[in-house]
């Protein structure tokens, strides 16, 4: 049967709290681990983290967490991502830097990603990359790839079918609502498995939920569709 993606609907706000580790137990600790660190006056730790996987394995839902429990302290982030209208000087009010998706940034981009790396280093703030892949596997200018592979590197690991249930049951339950085993077996077969897709799913089905107060079964999700 073909799988159908859509983009749809606005997930709940990424937080470190709503992210499935499964077999990524270790970057979640991690990122936990960095923002706790230093005392009252100290800096965090000028780290670079660099977070690869493919589409819908958790790396965006990662750092854009991570930038909201900054935000949530009081302190400012600089992001870069390749469809930036337009990029920020580095500012060194900035706590942290998050790079995300270098395998995509062009030659411009990659010369910004670059000197806010290197400021960032000069100032001692720690800078968070993702990426489909390793840096020693990506095509960057090689001052930007081999300082982007200099610090921790974490490769995630994607979600088995139950695991993947798991977080669609929890996200559900967050929402208020009740997802059975047929409709879980049915989602699953019918949409893309990645939790990308199925996260925006997730939210369309819960606003039409609220809006026709109808339990999400199969037809009425069938009528969803109809409707879209």
């Amino acid at each position: 049967m073909q799988q159908i993606t859509l983009d749809i609907g606005t997930p709940l706000t990424p937080t470190l709290d709503n992210f499935f580790p499964g077999p990524n137990a270790e970057v979640l600790a991690h990122l936990r681990g960095w923002l706790v660190a230093g005392g009252p006056g100290s800096a965090r730790p000028a780290d670079t983290c660099f977070i690869a996987g493919v589409p819908g394995s958790g790396k965006s839902h990662l750092v854009s967490a991570l930038a909201h429990a900054l935000r949530e302290k009081g302190d400012s982030v600089g992001i870069l991502r390749p469809d930036c209208a337009a990029p920020a000087d580095f500012n060194p009010a900035w706590s942290a830097v998050i790079l995300e998706d270098v395998h995509a940034l062009d030659a411009p981009w990659q010369h910004i990603a670059f000197n806010w790396f290197v400021n960032a280093q000069t100032y001692q703030r720690a800078v968070f990359a993702t990426a489909s892949t390793v840096p020693r596997a990506l095509a960057l200018r090689e001052d930007l790839r081999t300082r982007l592979g200099g610090g921790q590197i974490f490769q995630l690991q994607a979600l088995d079918d139950a695991q993947v249930r798991t977080v669609l049951q929890d996200s559900a339950r967050l929402r208020g609502l009740v997802l059975g085993d047929e409709v879980l077996d049915f989602v699953l077969h019918r949409f893309s498995r990645d939790l990308g897709s199925l996260m925006p799913l997730l939210a369309a089905l819960d606003h039409f939920a609220l809006q026709t107060q109808r339990a999400v079964t199969i037809p009425f999700i069938k009528t969803m569709l109809e409707r879209l």
